[in-house]
């Protein structure tokens, strides 16, 4: 769902990362050994005091007492008196491929210090950051030199379908028995061990975006293990993922739209149209014209997954605007060349997050292996909504050749689980809205917050005060906005507030947080 190892493994497991470890002699079978924390040495977890260690947990869970990998987590431990204190909360920023071992700052944003009530635990998931191992497959795949996304001649369907099968086989090679095991189930079995490693009987969980289908399958798992529990930007646990994944392309096409139209508000500031059709036109004519003659490293691919920013979130409406703006009238592609490099890194590893998505979604649930129902189904979709089709399309597509085996997805049903707080946004294109409506179904306790008319995903503990404050309420005491009996919304707040342009300060919302959580979730 979102765009968004180089060490051997033992000879029986293949090569990624760093090698497993054998079992740990003296553990009981099935319990994890307890966590060994130590002081976090880089960045605001540093700085914050935060505790960091591994935990050995399975590769295979089928085989628990075989080899193991590590899983990194971090802490920051509650500073409210004892007698208020509610024990551990889990924090996921999504993805699949999100690194959350910084997540465990997140509780100093909640409103009225709740947040110093709970002991805030971030981990990477398999795979992932700091954990071991690290998969990783090639670190130049997102970089520059790609074809146009759209698949307008033989020659470019060609090129991406090499890419994406020459992708899917280097992650066979470097992944190896890792990709049989990286099921969004094998983490959820991971968030279990750590429970049980920080040796309490129940724990809070905070997800946003893919880390809510996380918190979805562990309330099924273990409903009688779950404190609290916030998602955000919520999966539709239903359609697992190459439905989702079209579903993502006509939600995209619309937010992208309300960006157009915000662009054309402010003609008098980029003078790119004074109308979201004007605007639309323009854009849709430069990436005709980069098919042609590419500004340098900036093609039509790379012009898409810029504007594919403010698709996701209001942050950086702004700066894409101003970019593209340079383009169009200097034919000046510096800032546009920027903010691609912002989310697009092409140092050693920088895959990472891709690898993991991949290796979580190919496996997660079958993908279609007859490439005439993927040509036909993202054709039908690309003609009402052009903006993100083929992009996400052969993002996807490695799963035709991805080498681990694909099982059946799991059968939400939040029945007996505690009541949760579900949180989206109207217009969310990376997590539709019919997705939070599913999720409310299928947890009959649970409430509905919804940002009405809003296209940010997962934008919660961000500043907005009706927002942040319910969630505030709801860690706090476990209140919850009453349930309403209709098939909707149980309480409706004001969106993430759009931006104005030529702020005083120059800058747009606040960046930290959305780097820490941003999971380029497609």
């Amino acid at each position: 769902m979102s765009r968004f190892w180089a060490a051997a493994f033992a000879v029986a497991l293949g090569t990624v990362g760093v090698a497993v470890t054998e079992a740990r002699a003296g553990t009981a079978r099935g319990e994890p050994a307890p966590i060994a924390w130590s002081a976090c040495g880089e960045g605001a977890l540093k700085q914050q005091g935060a505790e960091c260690g591994f935990l050995s947990v399975p590769l295979d869970y089928a085989k628990p007492d075989g080899a193991k990998i590590e899983i990194a987590v971090s802490r920051i431990k509650a500073t409210a008196p004892a007698d208020k204190r509610q024990g551990p909360i889990l924090v996921n920023p999504g993805g699949p491929g999100g690194s959350g071992l910084g997540m465990a700052t997140l509780g100093q944003h909640v409103p009225r210090q709740v947040g110093a009530a709970y002991d805030w635990i971030g981990f990477d998931p398999r795979g992932v950051g700091a954990s071991k191992p690290k998969l990783t497959c090639d670190s130049t795949y997102t970089g520059y030199n790609r074809p146009p996304y759209v698949p307008a001649t033989p020659e470019i369907e060609k090129a991406w379908q090499a890419r994406t099968k020459a992708y899917a086989v280097a992650c066979a090679k470097a992944g190896g028995a890792l990709l049989d095991n990286m099921r969004s189930e094998d983490t959820v079995r991971d968030i279990e061990r750590i429970r049980v490693a920080l040796g309490v009987e129940k724990i809070s969980f905070y997800g946003f975006s893919y880390g809510t289908y996380l918190g979805q399958i562990y309330a099924t798992r273990h409903p009688e293990r779950v404190h609290r529990m916030v998602l955000d930007g919520v999966v539709d646990p239903g359609r697992v993922w190459y439905r989702s994944n079209l579903d993502q392309d006509v939600a995209f096409d619309k937010s992208i739209k309300v960006y157009f139209a915000w662009i054309a508000k402010y003609d008098a500031v980029y003078h790119l149209g004074r109308t979201a059709a004007d605007v639309e036109k323009l854009y849709y004519r430069q990436l005709d014209e980069l098919a042609k003659k590419p500004a340098g490293e900036i093609g039509p691919a790379e012009l898409t997954d810029v504007f594919l920013q403010p698709g996701y979130y209001v942050f950086g409406w702004e700066e894409t605007a101003r970019a593209f703006s340079a383009w169009v009238h200097r034919k000046d592609s510096a800032l546009l060349k920027a903010l691609f490099d912002e989310n697009h890194e092409q140092t050693e590893g920088a895959d990472n997050s891709y690898a993991v998505y991949l290796a979580v979604q190919c496996t997660d649930a079958p993908w279609p292996d007859d490439w005439k129902r993927w040509e036909r189904d993202n054709w039908r979709v690309h003609r009402k909504a052009p903006f993100e089709t083929w992009g996400n399309a052969w993002y996807n597509a490695p799963c035709r050749h991805w080498a681990g085996h694909a099982g059946a997805p799991v059968e939400v049903n939040g029945a007996q689980a505690p009541p949760i707080l579900l949180i989206n946004e109207t217009l969310d294109a990376a997590t539709p809205y019919s997705g939070a409506l599913e999720a409310r179904r299928r947890f009959p306790r649970s409430a509905l917050l919804e940002g009405i008319g809003g296209t940010t995903h997962a934008g919660s503990l961000f500043g907005n005060t009706c927002v942040d404050n319910t969630i505030a309420d709801y860690l706090a005491g476990g209140t919850l906005p009453g349930r309403v009996k209709t098939d909707r919304s149980d309480k409706q707040c004001e969106p993430i507030a759009k931006p104005t342009p030529l702020a005083a300060d120059g800058k747009s919302a606040p960046t930290e947080r959305l780097r820490l959580q941003r999971d380029f979730v497609r």
